[in-house]
């Protein structure tokens, strides 16, 4: 079966003021379709920077990068934005929603740039799912924090990616709201058999998924699903 993300020895060197800094260093992952994979490990250990590479974000040095069959070396940044909008689905920690938007417009937004017809019967269509069919027309200011991360989850699986992309996502909610952010993510997953990454701290979250990785300095290790790397 090909995979749908398939990253192969992949480095990434960046220059700062003090020299060259290692990010990633050798990362080779492979994930199927609908796979979940949890990746922990302590901030600046590179996770997030893996998230970009895979969504085409962030160049590598050297190495392979294959998403949704295809080879993101060649591609340029519209061809790369194109990928992104047709096959992934990023939910952050900070929600990123447009503040002077309705939750409706938020969802629908990517739908639009997309050239989707029925863009906002969609948007509607993906809030009720996440059960804010009533929050339709309020803006992130009138939303708790749980209910704008369901906003940013109803945006990331409208146009049915192959991969969701998720980091830290429950990194700005308390446990109980946290817990149902998860619940949810999972449920949608299984949903539309997404494959999906999660970055994150919460170690509880490891069982959860079929597969389990320890990032530490660059380099990516097996990881006990019970929470020991």
């Amino acid at each position: 079966m090909e995979p749908v993300v398939l990253l192969d020895d992949v480095h990434l060197t960046l220059t700062g003021g003090s020299g060259p800094v290692n990010i990633l260093r050798g990362v080779s992952l492979r994930l199927s379709p609908a796979e979940t994979l949890s990746v922990v490990g302590p901030s600046g250990s590179g996770k997030t920077t893996m998230l970009m590479v895979i969504s085409g974000l962030e160049k590598p040095t050297s190495g392979k990068v294959h998403v949704a069959g295809r080879d993101l070396d060649p591609l340029n940044e519209d061809e790369l934005a194109r990928m992104r909008r047709d096959h992934i689905g990023i939910v952050f920690q900070s929600f990123h929603l447009v503040s002077t938007m309705t939750a409706l417009e938020n969802v629908a937004l990517p739908l639009e740039f997309a050239g989707k017809s029925e863009a906002f019967d969609a948007a509607a269509e993906g809030l009720r799912v996440v059960g804010l069919e009533g929050r339709l027309q309020h803006y992130p200011s009138q939303l708790s924090g749980g209910e704008q991360q369901r906003v940013a989850i109803a945006r990331a699986f409208a146009a049915r990616p192959s991969i969701l992309l998720a980091d830290e996502p429950t990194g700005n909610l308390d446990l109980e709201t946290g817990q149902r952010i998860i619940d949810l993510l999972f449920s949608l997953q299984e949903r539309y058999k997404t494959t999906m990454v999660f970055i994150t701290h919460d170690r509880s979250l490891a069982p959860r998924c079929q597969s389990h990785l320890h990032m530490r300095d660059g380099v990516l290790l097996p990881s006990d699903p019970e929470g020991s790397p």
